[in-house]
């Protein structure tokens, strides 16, 4: 038995693994780049949450100290401002309630877009804007400034951050590492399981190119216990069916040649002896034609029977049809009286227990003609033959038993199998070629029956075959 491995190359149809995996990277791909993203943007909201928080009661503490000013001017803010230490690193910008600029500590270098739009805290409203650009962090913040309930002006506060932005871009370049590692990990189990499922393929479409050329002694070997194993095992079980079928098929046609060769070389030997003896007697010559006559009705029966050998294993979806037994096996015993009694063997039948079955009437016959002739042929003289009927659990029986030179037991398991005769000596005198009950088991299982046999060797043979009797949709058992 051959082995399949993993190399061999089929007929290429398209690179499965390249077009899979490639998919499946850029499905993975696409997902990384959005988990960084996100996870990019989660940052920022972090940190968004966080500076407002900070930056808006730094904002609120130096508003509640302005807010003490019954009249805002610049030298107060200055010295209210300049007094405190913590509001260094802040570029503060004081408005009065007509919206003048009456105080600011410096030039920031930087876009205030806050600073551009101040309507809404003019209104009494806080507003926060907090923007990340050139790895650096800006944070501004407007509050309105009251004073015994009525506005006094609006306190605009920036406060830059490069710290918080060298954090953001070293979590942003650690978050691309990972993805981009992750990213090389999935390429290279891509890769890894992509190549096995290649190769696990390559082997059965190897497999497959080796039976298409008809060599069913190969079977394909993957370990595992996925579908592709299952698939592999349900292959090799297919090519060990074809092996058989294939052997068998080929011990049929040695056969065949074999028994369709011996009648043959009789026929050309006798007429041979004919042809070239002139001056032969009538007698023995008469004597030859009889012997070719007999040869050529055994290649008669031989043809016929592969013929119908043939046409049960062909023939699956020829209708069946609901008949009773009786007629069928009376219309038997009717046809082999006449060789009954020439081999002088006693017919007994009982056909009064029927039944209708679903069955081809065709192969019923061929099944209780084969069965009653091989009861006849192999009977003793003065023997008998029976043949009966019955209906039990739910199925139609026939039963043919004879009283003849039985079945030795090491031979019962081959009785069926073509062109296998039990005596072959005995078989040849009485015209047997062994097709006939490897007929009655293939007619036997193409009407879904079964068949059994007992015998006793020196003492009679016993077949018994069932069929499901016939119910109409609905009636119960």
């Amino acid at each position: 038995m051959a082995i399949i491995s993993a190399n061999n190359d089929p007929k290429h149809y398209g690179n499965t693994q390249f077009r899979y995996g490639t998919v499946y990277i850029i499905i993975t791909f696409v997902a990384l780049v959005f988990l960084n993203l996100y996870c990019s943007n989660a940052c920022q909201r972090s940190f968004y949450q966080s500076k407002r928080s900070e930056v808006t009661a730094r904002a609120k503490l130096l508003g509640h100290t302005l807010e003490d000013l019954e009249v805002l001017s610049h030298d107060q803010a200055d010295q209210i401002i300049s007094s405190s230490s913590a509001n260094d690193e802040l570029f503060i910008v004081l408005f009065d309630k007509n919206g003048q600029r009456i105080f600011q500590n410096g030039d920031t270098g930087y876009d205030t877009p806050l600073l551009d739009d101040l309507q809404k805290a003019f209104n009494g409203n806080d507003l926060f804007l907090w923007t990340y650009r050139d790895r650096v962090t800006r944070s501004e913040i407007a509050i309105p400034l009251y004073h015994k309930g009525m506005i006094t002006g609006t306190l605009y506060v920036m406060e830059t951050d490069p710290v918080q932005g060298a954090l953001i871009v070293s979590l942003q370049r650690m978050i691309l590492s990972i993805t981009v590692v992750l990213e090389l990990v999935v390429i290279l189990f891509t890769y890894i399981f992509a190549t096995a499922f290649s190769r696990r393929t390559r082997s059965i479409m190897g497999s497959m190119e080796i039976l298409k050329q008809g060599d069913y002694s190969h079977r394909v070997a993957l370990g595992g216990s996925d579908e592709l194993t299952y698939l592999a095992d349900e292959i090799n079980a297919l090519t060990e069916r074809l092996e058989t079928s294939e052997r068998k098929r080929r011990q049929f046609i040695s056969d065949a040649s074999h028994e369709l060769k011996t009648p043959l070389a009789s026929i050309k030997l006798l007429t041979d002896s004919i042809l070239q003896n002139a001056d032969l007697d009538p007698m023995i010559v008469r004597e030859f034609v009889s012997d070719i006559g007999d040869e050529s009705e055994r290649l008669i029966r031989l043809s016929e029977k592969m013929l119908s050998l043939t046409r049960g294993e062909a023939q699956e979806n020829e209708p069946q049809e609901v008949i009773l037994m009786e007629p069928t096996i009376a219309r038997v015993v009717t046809m082999l009286s006449i060789h009954a009694e020439a081999n002088n063997v006693t017919i007994f039948t009982d056909l009064r227990d029927d039944v209708p079955i679903l069955v081809r009437e065709d192969d019923l016959y061929q099944i209780a003609f084969n069965l009653a002739e091989n009861g006849i042929k192999y009977n003793v003289p003065g023997g008998v033959l029976q043949l009966r009927l019955k209906h039990e659990g739910g199925y139609g029986i026939l039963i043919v038993e004879d009283s003849g030179t039985g079945i030795p037991e090491d031979a019962i398991n081959h009785i069926y199998e073509r062109f296998y005769r039990v005596d072959k000596a005995r078989s040849r005198a009485t015209g047997g070629i062994g097709l006939g009950l490897s007929i009655v088991r293939t007619m036997v299982d193409r009407n879904k029956g079964s068949i059994h046999v007992e015998s006793t060797f020196g003492q009679g043979t016993r077949f018994t075959v069932r069929f499901p009797a016939y119910r109409p949709e609905g009636e119960q058992a």
